[in-house]
């Protein structure tokens, strides 16, 4: 299935009663388009709880997890307090939050322990590829220069979208490929998918969007278009 994840981020909108009124959009759209279209929400650890009591037919993710174990580590978040909070996956690694390789390694670890799907962001192919090797669920390819910008790495740095796919497939056949950096129209989530991706990651094109439900709907209906 093609994925469509939501990075809330910490934007303004990204928590309280405006997150909801994002996240009720959003889960109607799910629900339009249950079977073509998996909507993955990534809200901040604060509104895990929140969002996942308010939502159907969207899945949950964490933004982040510390790579720690449960014990003394005050101000960490650890995968089994996301996952007791209502997520069903873990981001890994996006460019604003990132880790090493054998940190990434435990928490994919820790993840397939308790049940949980798991995302990791890769800057460049080389780096995509090593951590296809760890098999995580999804993997997304996200140069951080275009992150924020409105450009979007389909349209700027295609090749590193299909170099991405061409590296990766010789090793993990399986990982779901999503598109991230800079996709703000349905126009860039139809470019992503036919370079050879099966979703997309995205943030600010939701999260400052006057009308976010919109946005939801044009990218999904991109995804379906593009897809068939």
């Amino acid at each position: 299935m093609y994925v469509l994840a939501i990075n809330f981020k910490t934007y303004k909108t990204s928590y309280g009663l405006r997150a909801l009124s994002i996240v009720r959009e959003a889960d109607a759209v799910a629900k339009e388009y249950s079977g073509l279209v998996r909507v993955v929400l990534l809200p901040p650890a604060t509104e895990i709880l929140r969002v996942s009591n308010a939502v159907s037919y969207s899945s949950v993710f964490a933004q982040h997890v510390d790579p720690v174990e449960e014990g003394a580590y005050t101000g960490h978040v650890t995968a089994e307090m996301v996952k007791e909070a209502g997520a069903t996956g873990i981001m890994i690694n996006h460019s604003e939050k990132r880790l090493r390789l054998d940190e990434i390694s435990f928490i994919l670890s820790k993840a397939r322990k308790l049940g949980l799907e798991t995302l990791v962001c890769a800057d460049t192919p080389e780096v995509a590829a090593a951590i296809s090797i760890l098999n995580p669920h999804m993997l997304a390819i996200e140069p951080p220069e275009l992150i924020g910008t409105g450009i979007p790495v389909s349209k700027a740095k295609p090749e590193v979208v299909t170099v991405t796919v061409s590296r990766v497939r010789e090793i993990n056949k399986d990982v779901t490929i999503l598109t991230g950096a800079g996709i703000t129209t349905g126009d860039d989530v139809t470019a992503a998918i036919k370079l050879g991706t099966q979703g997309v990651l995205v943030a600010s094109a939701v999260m400052k969007a006057q009308e976010p439900g919109k946005v939801i709907k044009e990218m999904s209906e991109s995804i379906v278009k593009a897809s068939t």
